[in-house]
């Protein structure tokens, strides 16, 4: 199986030599449309973005995901137009809420009403990322005669919106060009996907969908075990994944993966995680077996998978092997 469009997305798992080797073999693969860097308490996503742009040339860059409330949309304004200069209209802005935890505790600004500010986050920053002269008057935002210094080299940089619940994900299909989704049992995706189809029927839509991957011929126990590790991490410290995954399905699993991970860390955790939440959740294993989920996730309804790489022993051999398995 040869998958016609997917992404990939490129953490804190690597180092930043590791990041850019990785992002130079992707982009000279037909079937790699996207790279993608998120942000939390590690690299800064614009800046690595950035050095992505100068070592490829077709992929798109995305944030994945940047937070709304750390910075006011003019500076991603200017972050986005300024790395769709340096990598020739390759952007793509990847917002999302975040949590009370990452908002309140590492930038010091009050969480509230996420929903509400996220629509004039996104309306400012279409005006900004045009290129006009803004005056907004909003709730959250009040802006007086902001206009960008260098006129944008296109009309619309695409922004796409990170969602959990289903009032973000309304949002996201009436506001962004793309949603970004990430760790949705199977089942509930597929619900979720055929819903956002019939809520943008008639536009261009991209709907995107993150999977913790990892992959060894070798040792698929191994990528088991890594994948395994990496769902852990992100169940128990992830307030919103957490709850949502325990309201569909997986109840048990999330509480005993919280209390392990609270007492003893994600490698003791990641023994709580069940076949059935590997099965419905990533993608793991040899690569026979990682072909074998990804298409089952293709078959949702979902238009664009972003590969969250995983490494298996060396960084540089083990995303060959992920390239070269799908």
């Amino acid at each position: 199986m040869r998958v016609q469009k997917l992404g990939y997305s490129l953490g804190p798992l690597l180092s930043m030599r590791e990041i850019l080797l990785c992002a130079k073999m992707a982009d000279q693969q037909e079937n790699v449309d996207s790279l993608w860097v998120p942000e939390s308490w590690g690299r800064e996503s614009f800046a690595t973005l950035g050095a992505i742009s100068q070592v490829t040339r077709k992929v798109s860059l995305g944030t994945s995901i940047i937070n709304i409330y750390s910075r006011t949309p003019a500076i991603v304004a200017m972050a986005a137009t300024t790395l769709d200069m340096l990598s020739d209209n390759r952007t793509i802005i990847g917002l999302g809420a975040s949590t009370a935890a990452i908002v309140e505790n590492w930038h010091g600004l009050k969480f509230n009403r996420p929903a509400s500010r996220m629509k004039e986050y996104i309306e400012c920053l279409r005006l900004m990322t045009r290129g006009e002269k803004v005056k907004y008057n909003g709730e959250f935002f009040q802006i007086n005669n902001f206009k960008i210094l260098h006129q944008p080299q296109r009309a619309n940089i695409p922004i796409f919106m990170a969602a959990v619940n289903k009032k973000m994900v309304s949002m996201a299909s009436k506001l962004a060009d793309g949603i970004l989704l990430y760790l949705r049992p199977l089942e509930e995706l597929k619900r979720t996907a055929t819903e956002l189809k019939q809520a943008t029927k008639g536009k261009s839509f991209e709907i995107a969908c993150s999977f913790i991957c990892a992959i060894s011929n070798k040792e698929p126990e191994k990528a088991r075990a890594r994948a395994a590790t990496t769902l852990a991490f992100y169940i128990a410290v992830g307030e919103y994944y957490s709850k949502f995954l325990a309201d569909n399905g997986f109840k048990i699993e999330v509480e005993e993966i919280t209390a392990e991970y609270r007492k003893a860390g994600a490698d003791n955790a990641a023994k709580y995680v069940s076949d059935r939440m590997l099965s419905s959740l990533v993608i793991c294993g040899s690569s026979e077996e990682c072909r074998e989920s990804l298409s089952k996730f293709l078959s949702t309804g979902i238009t664009l998978p972003i590969i969250q790489f995983n490494p298996i022993g060396d960084s540089e051999s083990s995303f060959k092997e992920m390239l070269s398995a799908f």
